[in-house]
């Protein structure tokens, strides 16, 4: 893989970054989705890569979602978005690799979107959060399912209604964002995310992620049932792997695991 207008792709070690790189908002047309969705499909395939940075380049945006011009000069709402769906992400199936957000500015719409199909989320501190869909009367359909899931009902239900923005501070308040940082640290602190995460077992990841999406409308039980009885693929695969066997090693000879990823 290698860096790309309308994204800018960088590789450090085993973590990807991927910057949306289309001034001036970083918008998303149809192409630029298709080629989101190649880039984060490679990533879930290689296994050399455990972790992806996902950001805007500038300032002031990180991405108002779909590109209204586009729209305008023939882009259908509806055309192809190319594997994983808008943006990459919200449809990639099997993607059982972490994903770190991070909001350099303005993250509204199909860009909020974009954002709640990662794990994590950071800010910077003059990022700002808005489903603005509603004035232009149309649904944030992925939103729709999403939001309330993920922070208090009655606060995702004014933002899906009323399309009123919240800043940083108030996002992490609701816990729609893990952190915010000075802009200046952004990028740095999600680079250090991601590698304490890619330092860690990567099949323990891989089956964190599928049983968090396959439980969701699981009852507890039944969640639990397939796990012991080794149903989840991931689940299955680490149970009989050599990243096992080296974990309870390590901690016995009291030293630092050191993982595969088989």
């Amino acid at each position: 893989m290698t860096d790309d207008t309308p994204l800018k792709i960088d590789r450090r070690g085993a973590v990807l970054e991927v910057t949306l790189n289309r001034p001036k908002a970083n918008a998303i047309d149809l192409v630029t989705s298709r080629r989101m969705g190649d880039c984060f499909a490679d990533f879930r395939d290689n296994p050399e890569l455990r972790v992806a940075i996902l950001t805007g380049a500038g300032e002031k945006f990180f991405c108002p979602g779909w590109d209204l011009k586009a729209a305008a000069d023939g882009d259908a709402v509806d055309g192809d978005y190319g594997v994983g769906g808008f943006g990459g992400l919200q449809e990639l199936r099997g993607l059982n690799k972490p994903v770190i957000a991070a909001v350099n500015g303005i993250c509204c719409g199909g860009g909020l979107e974009l954002a709640l199909s990662a794990d994590v989320i950071l800010a910077a501190d003059h990022a700002q959060f808005a489903l603005p869909e509603i004035r232009s009367g149309t649904v944030a359909d992925a939103a729709s399912v999403k939001l309330p899931k993920r922070i208090p009902y009655h606060i995702a239900m004014e933002m899906l209604l009323t399309g009123r923005w919240i800043d940083a501070e108030e996002a992490a308040r609701w816990g729609l964002v893990n952190h915010v940082y000075p802009a200046d640290r952004l990028l740095d602190e999600a680079r250090a995310m991601a590698d304490l995460i890619a330092s860690g077992p990567p099949l323990v990841y891989a089956a964190i992620k599928e049983i968090v999406r396959e439980a969701e409308d699981m009852t507890f039980q039944d969640a639990m049932n397939r796990i012991t009885k080794r149903q989840f693929p991931t689940v299955d695969v680490l149970y009989s792997s050599e990243d096992q066997l080296e974990g309870a090693r390590a901690f016995a000879e009291k030293r630092d695991p050191v993982w595969k990823g088989r």
